[in-house]
Formats: C-alpha cells, sequence, structure tokens
C-alpha cells in the first residue's frame, strides 16, 4: 500500500434519482464521507469529495410509469431535491454529477468500446420475460408475482419485500406484468455479459493486499463471492431509458448499459466534469490515472461487491495491454453498515422513514450530523430515535457544548469589553488539566481510520473538559478579588471556544462558522479552511492574543428540542407502524402448541455458547441450507443451518449467534454439521438469527 499520497479522491455512492434521501442514506455514506474529507482538509490535504445522481435503472421508470410523466422528469425532480437536502446539510461535494449528462455517457460508451474492442466481453442469447401487449422485454422489477417463500402475492422480481428473498422473475408464481397486468411470455433476446471470473485471480491479489486495513465486513462479503466463484454477468438490458448500447447492427437496437456498470463509471465522469470547471479538462487523471492519488469509496454494506469486484474489474478490464491511461484501484471501501429507524429497519416503499429534507425543515442540521455521528454504524447496525436524538442535543449540543461557548463569549462582552484581556501562554494552556498530546493523537488516529464515533465521542469529552474548567474556575467570583486571575482564566476559556470550533468543524460545521463568527472574524470559518489559513494543528495551542476583538454579541448555538417538537413525529411513526401491522396481520392468531415439559436439569445439560460467524457459503443441492464456519472461543466448527431462504451468506459473515455446543455431529447433505444455530421463525416464514452484540464475546456461555 502507498503510503506517500500526495493527493485523495473521496466518491460517495450515487443514490437513484426516484426518491427522497433518507437518514439510513446520511448515516451510512454521506457524512462520513464529508466528516473524513472536512478533517483532510482541515490537515491542508488535497482531497476532494466527488458524488452524484443515478439516474438511470428501472427503479427510475417504474416511478416515471407510476406518475404517468417521464423517466427524465422524475430525474430532474429528485436530483435537485437531494442536492438541496445535501447542501442544506453540510455535505460539502466539490462536483455532484448525473448519469444521464452528455459526458457520462460518453465516458460509460468509451469503456465498453475499449473492452469489447478487446474481445473480453461475451455475447449469449437467453430467454427473458416479454410483455406481449406493450412489446417490450421485462427487467426483474417489471415482473410481479406470489414468492414462493412466504406466498407474498406482491413480490417483485428481484425481490420479496415481505421476506427479503432474492428472487428472479422467473422463481415467482403466476408472474404477471406490471405495465400491462398480463401474463409475460418468455422469448429469446441477446445480451453481452462481462466475465468476472476472468479477472478473479488479479481481484483476489487486490482484495488480499488490503486485508490488513480494509474493515472486516468488506474482505468477508467480498471473499464469499471468491468462494462461489465468480461467473459472467449481464452488462445490457432491453430498456428504453439510459446509455444506449454503442455497437453495430441491430443487435444492440433497443439496448442500453445495465446501471450497475454504468452507474460506476459516473465516479470517473463526473471527475471530468469537476477538472473541466476547474479549466484543466486532463486534471481529472492525476486523481484516477496516478499513483500519488490515494481513492476511496463511502458505500453501505449492501454495495460492497460493486466496489471491491466489479468496478475493479471494469478498471482492470480496461487496463489490460495498456502502458497509458491506466486506472488506479480503490484504496479503501470503508462500507458501513446499516443504521435503522426506531428499532426498525427504513423502507421507503412502506413510507417507514425520515427523509433528509423533510428533517432540515424542522431541525438544524448540526444537531442531525451530531446524533448520527454519534451513532456511525461502523461495524454493526445501529438506530436512530427521537428520543437519543432529543437528549443528545439538550444534553450534550446545548448544556455542555453550546453552555460553555455562550458562557466564555458573554462573560469577556461584559467584563472585558469584548477583548481577550489576558496573554495565554503554553504553560497557562499546560493546566488546564486536558492531555493535548494524547487527545489529539487519539483523534487523528480515529478520523484517519474511520472510526467516527470514536471521534465524535473524543470531541465532547474535550467540550465537557472545557465547560468543567470555566465552572470551576468561578471567574464571575474571582472577578472581585483578583481581576487578574479572573481574566487568565476567560482567556483561557475564549481561547478553548477557538479550538473547539476546529475540532467540531468535521462533525459540526454550522457550529463551527457561528462560533468563528461569534470570536470576531470577518472571514466564514469554511473559507479559512480552503485557503489554509486555519488548520487543524492549531487548535492544540493558544490563537487569540491579548487584545484581540470579539464581536460583542453572542447567540444561543442549539435551541432545545421540547418534548412537543417531537411528538408529531412519534405520532406519525404510529400511524406508519398501524398501517403495517395490518398489512401483515391478517387478524387470524395462531393456537399455540407447546412440546411436552422438561424439568431445568434437562435444560442445564444444554450447552449454549456465544459463536462468531468466519464464513458462509450455500451448501449445494440444498436450497435451504447454509454452510457457516463459527469460530467459538479457540475452537471453530462447521454448522448447516436451514436458513439459505432467509439470509445471503455474505451477510450472515461477521454477527455473533447462539450455537448449542454439545449436539452430537450429524451428516447432512454429505456435509458434517457439528451443533446448532438459534433462530426464530417470524409469521412471514422467514427466519431471524438470534444475535448478541458485543467484541470479544465468542465462546462465553450463554446463562
Amino acid at each position: 500500500m502507498n503510503n506517500h499520497f500526495t493527493r485523495t479522491l473521496v466518491t460517495t455512492a450515487l443514490p437513484y434519482a426516484n426518491g427522497p434521501v433518507h437518514l439510513g442514506h446520511l448515516a451510512g455514506v454521506y457524512l462520513p464521507a464529508d466528516i473524513y474529507v472536512r478533517f483532510k482538509r482541515l490537515q491542508g490535504e488535497n482531497i476532494i469529495h466527488i458524488g452524484g445522481s443515478d439516474e438511470h435503472g428501472v427503479p427510475i421508470t417504474i416511478t416515471a410509469d407510476r406518475e404517468s410523466i417521464s423517466p427524465r422528469d422524475v430525474v430532474d425532480r429528485y436530483h435537485h431535491r437531494n442536492l438541496e437536502a445535501f447542501a442544506k446539510c453540510g455535505i460539502s461535494f466539490d462536483h455532484y454529477g448525473r448519469t444521464s449528462s452528455q459526458l457520462h455517457f460518453r465516458t460509460a460508451q468509451e469503456f465498453f468500446r475499449e473492452i469489447n474492442g478487446k474481445d473480453i466481453l461475451v455475447k449469449k442469447k437467453e430467454r427473458h420475460f416479454f410483455d406481449p401487449e406493450t412489446k417490450r422485454f421485462l427487467s426483474d422489477r417489471y415482473v410481479t408475482g406470489t414468492c414462493p417463500i412466504c406466498s407474498n402475492p406482491e413480490a417483485n422480481g428481484d425481490q420479496c419485500e415481505q421476506c427479503g428473498t432474492h428472487l428472479s422473475p422467473r422463481e415467482l408464481i403466476n408472474p404477471r406484468s406490471k405495465l400491462s397486468n398480463r401474463v409475460p411470455e418468455l422469448r429469446e433476446t441477446l445480451h453481452w455479459y462481462f466475465p468476472l471470473g476472468r479477472f478473479q485471480g488479479e481481484l483476489e491479489n487486490y482484495v488480499n493486499g488490503h486485508s490488513g486495513d480494509w474493515r472486516t465486513n468488506v474482505l468477508n462479503y467480498t471473499r464469499t463471492w471468491f468462494k462461489q466463484g465468480l461467473t459472467d454477468r449481464a452488462i445490457t438490458r432491453d430498456l428504453h431509458w439510459g446509455i444506449p448500447v454503442p455497437a453495430q447492427g441491430d443487435e444492440a437496437k433497443g439496448k442500453v448499459l445495465y446501471v450497475w456498470f454504468d452507474a460506476v463509471l459516473g465516479y470517473i465522469s463526473f471527475t471530468r466534469e469537476w477538472a473541466e470547471k476547474q479549466g484543466s479538462p486532463d486534471l481529472w487523471r492525476k486523481y484516477w490515472q496516478s499513483p500519488d492519488c490515494r481513492i476511496i469509496h463511502f458505500i453501505g454494506k449492501d454495495n460492497v461487491v460493486f466496489h471491491t469486484i466489479m468496478f475493479p474489474a471494469i478498471l482492470l478490464a480496461w487496463n489490460e495491454g495498456r502502458k497509458n491511461d491506466v486506472y488506479s484501484l480503490a484504496d479503501n471501501v470503508p462500507a458501513s453498515e446499516f443504521m435503522n429507524f426506531e428499532g426498525r429497519k427504513f423502507s421507503k416503499s412502506r413510507n417507514y422513514a425520515v427523509y433528509l429534507g423533510e428533517f432540515l425543515e424542522k431541525f438544524p442540521a448540526d444537531t442531525l450530523r451530531y446524533t448520527i455521528a454519534m451513532n456511525y454504524p461502523e461495524n454493526k447496525d445501529s438506530d436512530f430515535s427521537w428520543a437519543d436524538f432529543q437528549n443528545r442535543t439538550n444534553g450534550e449540543l446545548a448544556d455542555t457544548l453550546g453552555n460553555f461557548i455562550k458562557r466564555s463569549i458573554d462573560f469577556t462582552n461584559a467584563k472585558f469589553d469584548g477583548e481577550i484581556p489576558y496573554e495565554c501562554t503554553e504553560d497557562d494552556w499546560a493546566t488546564l488539566g486536558i492531555d493535548w498530546a494524547g487527545s489529539f493523537d487519539k483523534l487523528e488516529q480515529a478520523y484517519g481510520q474511520f472510526h467516527f464515533r470514536d471521534a465524535a465521542a473524543l470531541t465532547m469529552q474535550i467540550a465537557r473538559s472545557a465547560n468543567r474548567f470555566l465552572t470551576d474556575s468561578e471567574p464571575w467570583k474571582m472577578l472581585k478579588t483578583d481581576r487578574e486571575a479572573a481574566a487568565r482564566t476567560i482567556a483561557l476559556s475564549v481561547n478553548l471556544c477557538y479550538t473547539l470550533a476546529v475540532i467540531c468543524y468535521p462533525v459540526i460545521p454550522h457550529t463551527a462558522n457561528r462560533i468563528y463568527t461569534m470570536l470576531g472574524f470577518q472571514e466564514s470559518f469554511d473559507d479559512m479552511v480552503k485557503s489554509g489559513k486555519v488548520r487543524w494543528d492549531m487548535a492544540s495551542f493558544p490563537q487569540l492574543h491579548k487584545g484581540h476583538k470579539l464581536l460583542k454579541r453572542s447567540e444561543i448555538l442549539f435551541r432545545k428540542i421540547e418534548d412537543g417538537d417531537i411528538a408529531p413525529e412519534l405520532e406519525k411513526i404510529e400511524r406508519i407502524l398501524a398501517g403495517i401491522r395490518r398489512a401483515e396481520d391478517d387478524g387470524t392468531r395462531e393456537e399455540m402448541h407447546f412440546k411436552p415439559e422438561i424439568s431445568s436439569d434437562d435444560f442445564f445439560k444444554v450447552d449454549l455458547r456465544v459463536a462468531t460467524v468466519t464464513g458462509c457459503e450455500k451448501v449445494a443441492k440444498a436450497d435451504k441450507l447454509l454452510k457457516l464456519r463459527l469460530k467459538v472461543g479457540s475452537e471453530n466448527r462447521q454448522v448447516l443451518a436451514g436458513i439459505a431462504q432467509s439470509y445471503s451468506p455474505e451477510f450472515v459473515i461477521g454477527k455473533n449467534v447462539i450455537l448449542v455446543a454439545n449436539l452430537a455431529e450429524k451428516k447432512i447433505k454429505g456435509e458434517l454439521s457439528q451443533g446448532m444455530v438459534l433462530a426464530v421463525e417470524g409469521n412471514d416464514g422467514r427466519f431471524n438469527l438470534v444475535e448478541v452484540n458485543g467484541s470479544e464475546i465468542d465462546g462465553k456461555i450463554i446463562q
């Protein structure tokens, strides 16, 4: 790994422009990327943040069909709406592009021609569903029918929303077209396929080269695909909305590039657009085609393989046989887990979500940014709740940080005519009781290693220390007997305000700008960071000298969230959940039948242990079975579990499960099973693994 990069390119997953972004999107991708970029800018790093809208694919056309408008109308609406919400939240993109732009079309078609010209792509004829009434081939989302797993009559051709099972259209029972509601026909069609298997060796070497610095979930998800063996994957589709396949003849007529191939290339085309805006059209090459640039993809865990296998494979195919214009692969792919909402998964289809734009109409952006940062789903799913949002805003932002800033500035304005009354030395700074070297070392490590929850918590610890110093020093009392000592205390406090503006900037940038203004600076904090006049290292020692003049006006940084402010949101949740429960519950109740009674002595014979899933794969010729590799303390086990129709292998890896450890071994489908894992069967027939949260707990006994 190159540790001497001179510039950094950060990309963020492209949201579909068919609906508003919600807090789950913000927590998993856009906020952590922005926090990282802002920190690196403070350190003076040459870093750019590239994002944009994914404006092709079936979700766009389905929304357009449902509303009887054009796909262009859909993407125009949501691109601008989401960009406005991101800007209001302080997500500092250097460029936010669109995959419907002309330059993106040219870039994607350029890649197709290059790879196809090397005879890497494979053409295949297959039978796909066709709607004879509309005379259109149907992509998976355009086919609906009964789920073969849970009997949901409205399952989609790619996934059943009710039980979560991934499907293909031909697995549905009684399939029908969403366009005409007719039974579709199977007709032959030709498509281009990308042979991922051709690049498996190179991809494995690439991933293994990052085994020491990539997150465990990223490595495990990716290696599960390697274990199963990479296969050919279609890169074209029969659709009317998208980038036309740039091939000659009738065989390409009516076909577009598949969105998975097209969208990831947006990172490149958007960087090219950014370079053109800088007046230097070739500048993008210093980010994509230079070993001196570090590329980082911020994504959610559901996008891992697109960024660790598929996109790298496309770049490897382009690079094959080339000496010039060679693309670099990403140095890191910090994928997050999911953020849930009030204990349940966000669901746009059921409207169970908090949308970013709507949230920011009611509450300040920084209160949201801080709450999400403190609950960042780094290595396990986390949760956003209105109660936690209220408590953190009131207790940490308002009572700790905001209270300290306002008291310090108000006292200076009232008692010292708005001027710093004392020249702080480094010796004075050392008496504050804060381990500056240790604190900044921990902060820098946390940001550099993408531990944003730790970084936010460490920042608040320094705010608490500052607040405690001012409270314990009591300059309002000291002023009556020792004005010089009071002056020293307040000068240190105002300098701490400056320090807090700097270290809070990555997480709560609007607040940093407001503090900076109250400290008497005319320029915006953002501009000072970009110009290099405010740097990260300036936060660790006093910056405001004796005689420095404040604004002579303070403001309350954070208004407390009252119960009445969140009451409408809680009522909204109850209405949505009531509707979901009505949809899930047909009014019948299953009569409970229990097994014969056993004694407590019998029960305590069962040895229940916490085990960590280190690997998982499907069992050949067994649709319901997954083969789990478990770590139980110092021992490794193999267990077969009938959960394949509820979980894909990559989503099981890393989970802490409960193992019946003293169950006799048995062979199932020719495979040895050394125990049993516990799972709960829901009303929909789907199994949910019983999970245990925490680290360093494998092998522990369950009492």
